[in-house]
């Protein structure tokens, strides 16, 4: 079968969604759920010496309890700005350092806490849902251009449109599920 004139609209529309999805995961990554997630730490970077520095560059993360985040720097003069940096974060999470490693004790979430969590989560999928839309959008104008110039006939500007809303539907789905995974996350006692 012959590539649909189309086609490299579709491939747009997949690829834009996707950097859509792979920012929802990210920001999901960032709510926390009680467990310890090193991707907490993503946004946080340690003045090392004169330079912002993204703590992952500078230091090992691990997780070596479920509630525990070990930082331990490769160089013993990133500790005390990794710490600093943590305490000036809104994480809210003090940092308990013994001179080599920076120890991150994740509290236990209270129930109004988690609806808070969950609230946000909400927040960020449904941000995530209005960029595919406007993808969508974007695309159908383009096809509806292109149609209304006579560069495609109308029946392939109908069916165009309906295949950009399958991509659609079938993105949305993708956000549903990370949100249903999140939510099912951040409630889990």
């Amino acid at each position: 079968m012959p590539a649909s004139p189309l086609d490299i609209y579709f491939k747009d529309a997949r690829d834009r969604m996707d950097k859509a999805i792979q920012l929802v995961k990210d920001e999901m990554g960032k709510i926390r759920t009680g467990r310890a997630n090193p991707s907490i730490l993503d946004d946080l970077r340690a003045d090392y010496y004169g330079t912002p520095t993204p703590i992952r560059q500078i230091a090992t993360i691990s997780v070596p309890e479920p509630r525990v985040l070990l930082i331990q720097p490769w160089d013993k003069g990133a500790l005390e700005p990794i710490e600093r940096c943590i305490k000036k974060s809104d994480l809210g999470l003090p940092p308990n350092s013994d001179g080599k490693v920076i120890r991150l004790n994740i509290p236990q979430l209270t129930s109004e806490r988690r609806q808070e969590f969950v609230k946000l989560a909400h927040k960020r999928c449904e941000e995530g849902r209005i960029a595919i839309r406007r993808v969508r959008q974007e695309i159908n104008d383009t096809i509806k251009k292109r149609e209304k110039s006579h560069e495609i006939p109308e029946d392939l500007a109908k069916r165009g449109l309906e295949q950009v809303q399958q991509i659609t539907d079938e993105f949305i789905k993708k956000i549903d599920e990370i949100m249903h995974h999140k939510e099912k996350d951040i409630l889990e006692v």
